[in-house]
């Protein structure tokens, strides 16, 4: 029991020394954070001490700073605002002299007025006093020349118009001389660099072929028994076969070439075949006309080949191939167009025109002539053909405007037409019958002779050039240059013609007298 309590009482007081111990621990621990919280508080109020007497100071020397910068400021204003205000007492000192100069002038420009309306009015008076004098010497002049001023007036307008419509007439005359002189050369030039380069043969078509024959013999089995092979081919060819005395000949005749052909070919091969009677004949002349149908759009695709002409409509092949057995005025269709096309793209590159399409037109001109049993005109008939094969419009415009039967809306038509004139128009091109020539030649005089003045006219150089004699005391010599202008003009307009016609007019004046 004593052991237990001194145990007891050990631990006890073991427990209340730790508890002794942790509260003087305690105690003296905060004593020491009271004083270094003092220290603390003490450094901190210094340091503030010192941050206020630092900006305490850094306030006094930016005030400082500012109070300098002020004052400097203040002195440059100064010195700019004296500059200022001299420079506008200068000006204004300038103001002021001008305000006294334009006194002054004004002054001077019043008194100039004064002196002005005077001399005005001085002015005005004499005009009165030269009116009064004029109109004195008008009546005095009227009277010694017995004409009103209105006379006067009149003979002086009618002088001047006259000699204004001399002096027109002098310079329109040098103005047309010049231009004709110009224009005349440079187109002979291209046309004549045309033709020459062109160089093609004066081939003239007939309507008839000559077929050789190997004997006389020949001519009998031609005929046949009571002529009844004769008969046969003429009427399966639609030409007439003439047997007559020629030897080891026959003459075939027609006006239709694609059929003198096929007449041609067929008499050929019946003879080389020997079997001649209306059967096989029949059969040899419709084989022959199919083979030469056949053929027309290999002679339309090796036309525009030779030509330089490519990617054309198969059916327009056709109607170049027909051209081939055509004619015009006894003129070959197709080596007219062939022609035509060379003149027209010589011509066209002369004058930096497009050559590929003046080629196409040119050979496509004429296709309407190969229409049968239409009546519309064969330039507007290519026309129709050449826009619904899908030509280009300058194309089919210059086809339907070779004969003006439509507006022109490219050089390349006005080309086309003068290629189709020269072709047509040379030498030994086309035949004309001789009532249609005398027609024509008929036609030229009765127009020249329509105008005033024109006492004789003769168409000469076979219808290309008219000469017309005019009245010379009718008519003068600008009056004569006006008349040959408005008979060419009139000729244009209704006649149909190849090339051109020159018009001609002469005025003579004879004076004679007597002596006695």
């Amino acid at each position: 029991m004593e052991v237990s309590l001194s145990v007891g009482a050990m631990i006890a007081i073991s427990i209340l020394g730790f508890i002794i111990f942790a509260v003087i621990g305690y105690i003296i621990t905060k004593n020491q954070r009271k004083n270094v919280i003092a220290v603390a508080d003490t450094a901190a109020k210094n340091i503030l001490k010192d941050a206020e007497s630092e900006a305490k100071n850094f306030k006094k020397e930016k005030q400082l700073e500012a109070k300098e910068e002020w004052h400097k400021r203040k002195m440059e204003f100064e010195s700019e605002s004296n500059k200022r205000n001299q420079k506008i007492k200068s000006l204004e000192k300038q103001v002021k002299d001008r305000e006294v100069n334009i006194a002054s002038k004004l002054d001077l420009i019043q008194k100039k007025e004064h002196s002005l309306l005077a001399q005005d009015t001085d002015l005005k008076k004499k005009e009165e006093k030269i009116g009064s004098i004029i109109k004195q010497q008008q009546l005095e002049l009227e009277k010694v020349a017995g004409l009103s001023k209105e006379d006067a007036k009149t003979m002086l307008i009618e002088k001047m118009t006259n000699e204004a419509r001399t002096d027109a007439g002098v310079i329109a005359h040098k103005i047309r001389e010049e231009a004709r002189y110009s224009a005349k050369k440079d187109a002979q030039n291209i046309v004549v660099q045309a033709i020459q380069r062109s160089a093609s043969d004066h081939s003239t078509e007939t309507t008839v072929a000559v077929v050789n024959l190997d004997s006389d013999e020949m001519k009998g089995r031609i005929i046949g028994r009571e002529g009844r092979n004769i008969r046969a081919f003429e009427a399966a060819t639609g030409i007439d076969l003439i047997i007559d005395d020629t030897p080891e000949a026959v003459v075939i005749s027609g006006f239709d070439p694609f059929r003198r052909e096929v007449a041609k070919i067929s008499l050929e091969r019946l003879m080389l075949d020997g079997r001649i009677h209306p059967t096989r004949i029949e059969e040899v002349v419709k084989k022959v006309q199919t083979e030469l149908e056949g053929n027309l759009a290999e002679i339309g695709e090796q036309t525009i080949l030779d030509l330089g002409v490519h990617n054309m409509h198969n059916e327009l092949l056709k109607l170049i191939g027909k051209m081939k057995y055509r004619t015009s005025y006894g003129q070959n269709l197709l080596n007219h167009a062939i022609e035509v096309a060379k003149l027209a793209s010589i011509m066209a590159s002369e004058i930096g025109i497009d050559v590929n399409m003046a080629k196409r037109a040119a050979l496509l001109h004429d296709i309407g002539k190969c229409v049968e049993g239409d009546t519309t005109p064969h330039a507007l008939i290519g026309y129709e053909l050449a826009k619904k094969y899908k030509e280009k419009p300058i194309v089919c415009n210059a086809i339907g405007a070779h004969h003006e039967d439509i507006e022109m809306e490219s050089a390349i038509a006005v080309l086309i037409q003068a290629s189709d004139s020269i072709s047509g128009a040379r030498p030994g091109a086309r035949r004309e019958s001789l009532e249609n020539y005398v027609k024509r030649l008929q036609k030229l005089e009765d127009i020249a002779q329509s105008y005033e003045g024109v006492s004789k006219t003769f168409a000469i150089q076979a219808g290309r050039e008219i000469r017309v004699i005019v009245e010379p005391d009718n008519v003068d010599d600008f009056l004569a240059d006006e008349i040959a202008t408005n008979i060419g003009k009139k000729i244009e307009q209704e006649m149909e013609y190849p090339g051109q016609i020159k018009v001609t007019v002469v005025r003579e004046r004879r004076s004679v007298a007597f002596a006695k």
